[in-house]
Order: structure tokens, then C-alpha cells, then sequence
């Protein structure tokens, strides 16, 4: 564990690291609370072992600090009192520290509150994990492990804060899919919707997103994108897909294809995520109405 020690008095500060050291932990040592909270901000300790009174930043100010900066992470405090009086104890307990031990420092007291903070301290970092973890699972598809439209709704909205960003969107379906899971079944659909949601994935740049929009249904987030540039790049995802020769007898083609429609988040045509869905989705079904397999561009971009 990376501990912390923040006290001005030399002697005090090499009685604590060496009972920090003697318990088997790292130490980093600050000589006043200012240092102590540029060191915090540059190694991120575990633990902080602090003064009370100290010249900067006092160890209340510096567990405020502390406490306002953490997010998915915890560090232990222990504040260092000289006489452990119980107004100071209450004032640092309010401040955020978590235990304090009195001065003169025994080191045995001071080991045990370590051990503690390592306890304590690997529990934070695993529900952080957890956290992370379900956060991921619930913005995940769990058949095609794209993102979903939690996902969606989330990224547009950054998208949308940022002044002067072009940005189209692509929505997607895979032609006569019905009619392809009553003739393979379902199971066989789902694998097909996984070869599919590969290939949109594998044939965009890292910069671009993809979603499962719902069903057999795709939107693509194409950044920095014209309407005519978003249309080529849809064209090389529908020939991609194409390419998969996923045999289907009930379509014309003789297997599986998708069909797309484009909206444009563009200078002159800054309209809401919701407009831009719906043109989306206006375009694709002007694709399916014109014969699958093929990509249209929004009205407001059709000319050009």
C-alpha cells in the first residue's frame, strides 16, 4: 500500500515513516499540508497519515481536499492529534478522516490502523470495479456486445454539446429478416445478428460508434462525416455484409443484405438527435421502398 505522511515536524515525520516502512509499505513524505496535496494529486495514495496542525494546508483543509476529490477511489486518513482532544477528534472525523492516533506516535497503533486502511481501501477499489463493470453491462447489447441505446442516448447528447462537430448517423436493417428466422429459426437470426453487428464494427474507424438499435436494427454514430462521404462509407458496410454470403432463400438476392438510410448533423443543418433519427430512419425506409439492399440519403442531402 502507498501511504502518505504530511507533518512539518522533522522528527515526527521520521517516527512515522519508519513505522510506516517497518509495516511494509510504501511511504511518500510531504513536509507541510501543500506538498502533501501536490504529492496526493501526483501518486494518488491509499492511505494519508496527516498532522493536524500544519503550515499551507492544515489536516482538516487537507482531508476536505481530499474527500472533494475522489470519485471511483478512497483513501484512508488517519489525522495525527498531539493530545487527542475530543474536539479535534470531532473536527477531523466531520473533515473526512477516518481514524486518528496521538502523538507521541506508537507505532503499533499506527499498524493496526494501517492494516484497517488496507482492508478498507481494497474494498473501495473492488466495488469500483463492480461499478464499472455494471456500467458497461448495462450500455452493452448482450447478443452482440455493441452498445445499446442507453449508449446511444448518452453519446449524442455529448456529441450535441460540442459547438461546430459534424457527425452523421446511419440507420440500419437487415432486409427480409423476418422471413429469414422463419425459414432458419431463431437461432440461427441471432448468429446472423452477430455476424452482422462484427462487420458494421470491423468496417467503421475507432472514432465511429455502433448500436444495436433494437431488433435487427443498427444506427451508426460516422464522426467528421459529410452526407456524401457518410453514403460511401455505408456503401462499403452494405457491400461488407453483402460479402458475408449468409445463405437466405426467401430474399431475392439469395442472402442476407441490409439496407441504410443517412442523416447529417452539418453546418446549416444543426438539428436535434431526435430530428436526425427520424430523417434516418425517413432515408431507410426509401431504401427498402426502392428495393433493399442500398444505401439513401436524407431528403434535406439527396441532391447533393
Amino acid at each position: 500500500m502507498k501511504v502518505l505522511i504530511a507533518d512539518d515536524d522533522q522528527i515526527s515525520r521520521m517516527i512515522t515513516k519508519a513505522a510506516v516502512e517497518q509495516s511494509g509499505h510504501e511511504c511518500i513524505v510531504a513536509v507541510d499540508g501543500d506538498s502533501a496535496w501536490q504529492l496526493y494529486q501526483a501518486h494518488s495514495p491509499e492511505a494519508v497519515v496527516t498532522d493536524l496542525m500544519m503550515p499551507g494546508l492544515n489536516g482538516l483543509d487537507l482531508c476536505r481536499a481530499i474527500r472533494s476529490s475522489e470519485e471511483d477511489t478512497y483513501t484512508y486518513i488517519i489525522l495525527v492529534t498531539s493530545h487527542g482532544s475530543r474536539k479535534d477528534v470531532l473536527a477531523g472525523m466531520e473533515a473526512g478522516a477516518d481514524d486518528y492516533v496521538t502523538k507521541p506516535l506508537d507505532p503499533f497503533s499506527l499498524h493496526i490502523r494501517l492494516l484497517a486502511a488496507q482492508r478498507i481501501t481494497s474494498l473501495h477499489a473492488d466495488l469500483a470495479r463492480y461499478r464499472s463493470a455494471l456500467t458497461e453491462q448495462a450500455r452493452t447489447d448482450p447478443l452482440t456486445k455493441l452498445h445499446n441505446r442507453l449508449k446511444l442516448t448518452e453519446d449524442l447528447g455529448l456529441l450535441h454539446s460540442r459547438e461546430n462537430h459534424d457527425y452523421c448517423l446511419a440507420m440500419v436493417d437487415v432486409d427480409n429478416f423476418k422471413s429469414y428466422n422463419d425459414i432458419y429459426g431463431h437461432q440461427a437470426g441471432d448468429a446472423a445478428l452477430v455476424a452482422i453487428a462484427t462487420a458494421l464494427a470491423r468496417e467503421v474507424r475507432k472514432a465511429d460508434a455502433v448500436y444495436r438499435f433494437g431488433g435487427e436494427e443498427f444506427l451508426l454514430v460516422l464522426q467528421d462525416q459529410s452526407p456524401a462521404t457518410a453514403a460511401a462509407v455505408m456503401e462499403r458496410v452494405r457491400s461488407a455484409v453483402h460479402d458475408l454470403l449468409i445463405e437466405h432463400s426467401g430474399d431475392p438476392d439469395g442472402f442476407l443484405t441490409i439496407s441504410a438510410g443517412v442523416s447529417a448533423f452539418t453546418d446549416g443543418h444543426r438539428a436535434g438527435s431526435e430530428q436526425l433519427l427520424r430523417e434516418a430512419d425517413l432515408a431507410l425506409y426509401a431504401a427498402k421502398a426502392s428495393g433493399r439492399n442500398r444505401v439513401s440519403l436524407a431528403d434535406a442531402f439527396s441532391s447533393e
